[in-house]
Parts: structure tokens; sequence; C-alpha cells
């Protein structure tokens, strides 16, 4: 597989914070596919993939297990992973919360997850994109900054919102008994020139508007 910094970045971290090994995982909303076998060679354990597009790579598709799947009508049985994964795919959700309620029926009771999705409060988004370019950058900032102006920046008007920070912690919080936001420990995990940029980012509450997204890693 190539490298994939951001994802060996959140492997690295969720092998320091849950201190065990990931025997099953299931990753919602796993696109092409090429992240969820990353994340299988990382943690060295068993993935399945879900998107509701069949859009995977072949590569990938050797790898682990890539299937269709619903998010809120996972058909899995209760109990079946011991961590659920899902990046950057809440957002697309008609009912992500129905989505949350399902990821935690199918963990274990000691079962963990990571969930990201993009920052609703960001200045500007999609600097880090790998297969965009310049333009394109431009033109999707551009759009999100027309969706603010006519007031309709968030999810269910069509725009590529995602979630602020306090409303996933709140939507998590409902759902799961622990809950902790990971965004400062994945961004001083991927960008490791710039931690004294990054501790003043947080220290004067800039991070909130300069993160493009937010990441939460708890328990069931």
């Amino acid at each position: 597989m190539v490298r994939d910094t951001k994802t060996e970045a959140v492997s690295r971290i969720i092998q320091r914070e849950l201190k065990k090994d990931i025997k099953r995982m299931l990753v919602v909303g796993c696109g092409t596919g090429v992240e969820a076998a990353k994340l299988a060679e990382c943690l060295n354990a068993e993935v399945i993939g879900i998107d509701v597009a069949e859009n995977f790579n072949s590569e990938a598709a050797r790898k682990v297990v890539l299937q269709l799947g619903d998010a809120t009508a996972l058909e899995f049985e209760d109990g079946s992973f011991d961590f659920v994964y899902s990046y950057h795919s809440l957002e697309h959700m008609n009912n992500p919360i129905g989505a949350l309620k399902e990821m935690k029926r199918v963990l274990t009771p000691a079962g963990g997850y990571w969930i990201g999705t993009l920052n609703r409060h960001r200045f500007l988004g999609y600097i880090g994109s790998k297969d965009a370019t310049f333009l394109q950058k431009l033109r999707w900032n551009l759009m999100d900054w027309k969706a603010r102006l006519e007031g309709k920046f968030r999810n269910e008007f069509g725009a590529h919102a995602g979630f602020s920070a306090p409303e996933l912690c709140g939507m998590l919080q409902g759902i799961f008994s622990e809950t902790n936001n990971m965004s400062g420990v994945y961004f001083h995990e991927i960008y490791k020139r710039f931690q004294v940029i990054l501790y003043v980012l947080e220290r004067t509450k800039l991070s909130t508007i300069v993160y493009p997204s937010v990441y939460f890693m708890g328990k069931k």
C-alpha cells in the first residue's frame, strides 16, 4: 500500500490511547477502501468497510472486506466489533444520530471508536486534500463562504459543512459513555514541525476556526 500519513497518524494515536490490540474493526463510510486497508495494515486487525457507493479499490479489496451498507441499518449483530472508525462520512448522512446509535450497537461492551468530521467553524478547508488541485480547493472554499453568507452552511442544506466540535461532542455524549476531543492530539501528530504554532492557536482559541476538522475518540 502507498503511504497515507494521516491514517498512519490516527493509527498511532489509537494504539497509544487504547493500550490494547484491536481484533475486529468496522469502517463506516470507507469510500474506496484504501483507508480501511491502511488501518488493517497499521493496526494488524481484521477490518470490514462499508459504504453506500460501490467504488472500491481492487488492491484494498484484496486486503479487507469491502461491501455496500447503510450506516443507519448495519447488517451486523450486536457486539460484532471491538472498534468502529468513521472519518469524514457522518456529515454526509441524513440521519447521523441513527448512524451513531448503530455504531454503538455493533460494538462490544468494552469497544471503542474514532469519529472525525469537517469542522463547521473552519475559516478555510480542503487545504490538505491530496487529490484536489488548487483551483478545486479555491472553488470549494468559495462555495462554502457563499453558503455561509446565505445562512445555509449546514449539512441538511446540502453544504459540505461538517460539525463544530461542540456539536459533534454533544451528539457523541448523548450516545456513548466516554467522549474525548482528540483534534489537538491529531494535528500535533501530523504537524510535528509546527508544535509552537499549534500551541499558540490552542491557547488563543484560534484553533476552533483554523483546524479544518474535528476528531473524537471514546468508548461504548
